[in-house]
């Protein structure tokens, strides 16, 4: 199982890593001791190979070099570690942790199977996509990446809590609004520039609000203050229960994010994060936006007049709000993790 460095890349690997076993095989997991591998693989139970590899997109021209040197020397170690590990096939989520192991896989003829839940594949998958035995994606514009007939649309592993959530109780109309769990300055600043709105306007809106360890005590403060109903939170733990409770989703566009909004069938209104790699989650949003199932907005016009617009809005067109819900259904796929494990199994098998 190689890709590591952020949550969004070991979560799903654990999930489908979890299904691979539950079917009788062994699963191994190559990452790095400064991504959330190194606390997030061994918790769950499963052993963890270490590599010292760092990116090469945006670096200096030594940084640059140094990094290209190094994924060299890690793709020989890992050439030579296959010998002893004996892997039947690699699982990739893609990023820069997942060069080494796929590269290796590659030079000893092994199957590499990818998971690519943005729009636009990362640049990992983007250079292997000729290679691959098998690519699994969540839309359908990302299959002109890879050759045809090796592209399923599995969806990405998403908590089952999501997929079962019950209908909205109660006729109160809130709003949540996240960043991610580190936050996100530019959703914070715009909540907090629009509560004046909302007070002025006495728009019923309950709002509950993530945001993230830095700006949480300032935040909190100023919200007490403005006397509006809802809560702010520097990390909500239970998500499933917030997005229970959440008529509209105001969050960022990534391939977490944008999976869990479907599986919930939520509206949303998105609003991409300008430097992600290869500009993936705005092209998450435009599908997303293309579809039906979210309104979008690029982050240097996101402020506070905005948000309270489209909450306006949307609170006054709840038939609108309810077809954006239904049309992000369109993008679930419950069992995900179960039918890349089989697919990873059966690629394996045919190699084996």
């Amino acid at each position: 199982m190689a890709g590591g460095g952020t949550g969004g890349h070991v979560i799903p690997a654990i999930a489908v890593a979890r299904e691979v076993c539950r079917m009788g095989h062994e699963v191994l997991f190559v990452g790095t001791e400064r991504g959330v591998e190194n606390r997030l693989v061994p918790a769950a139970g499963f052993r963890l190979e270490k590599i010292r590899v760092g990116g090469i997109k945006n670096l200096g021209i030594t940084t640059r070099l140094a990094s290209i040197w190094r994924l060299v020397a890690e793709t020989i170690d890992q050439v030579v570690q296959f010998g002893h590990w004996e892997p039947a096939a690699v699982f990739s989520m893609g990023g820069f942790v997942a060069g080494p192991p796929v590269l290796a896989a590659l030079l000893r003829g092994l199957p590499v199977v990818v998971m690519e839940p943005n729009a636009i594949p990362g640049v990992t998958n983007r250079w292997i996509a000729r290679w691959v035995s098998r690519a699994l994606i969540s839309f359908e514009e990302t299959k002109r990446f890879f050759p045809e007939g090796r592209t399923e649309v599995t969806g990405l592993p998403v908590r089952e809590e999501f997929f079962g959530l019950q209908p909205k109780a109660g006729t109160d109309f809130t709003v949540l609004i996240t960043g991610g769990s580190q936050g996100s300055r530019t959703l914070n600043n715009a909540a907090r520039d629009s509560w004046p709105l909302f007070r002025e306007a006495a728009l019923p809106v309950r709002f509950i609000h993530q945001t993230g360890v830095p700006m949480f005590a300032a935040l909190s403060a100023q919200f007490r203050e403005t006397g509006l109903a809802g809560e702010v939170t520097e990390f909500i733990q239970d998500m499933p229960a917030a997005f229970a409770q959440a008529d509209l989703i105001v969050c960022r566009a990534g391939a977490g994010a944008v999976s869990e909004l479907a599986a919930a069938g939520k509206p949303a209104v998105l609003i991409p994060f300008p430097f992600a790699a290869d500009q993936h989650q705005l092209k998450n949003a435009e599908a997303f936006a293309g579809a039906g199932a979210a309104r979008m907005s690029l982050d240097k016009d996101w402020n506070g007049m905005r948000l309270f617009e489209i909450v306006r809005d949307l609170f006054n067109n709840r038939e609108q709000l309810a077809a954006m819900g239904q049309a992000g259904r369109k993008f679930a796929h419950p069992g995900a993790a179960r039918r890349a494990a089989e697919i990873l199994v059966e690629t394996a098998a045919r190699n084996h």
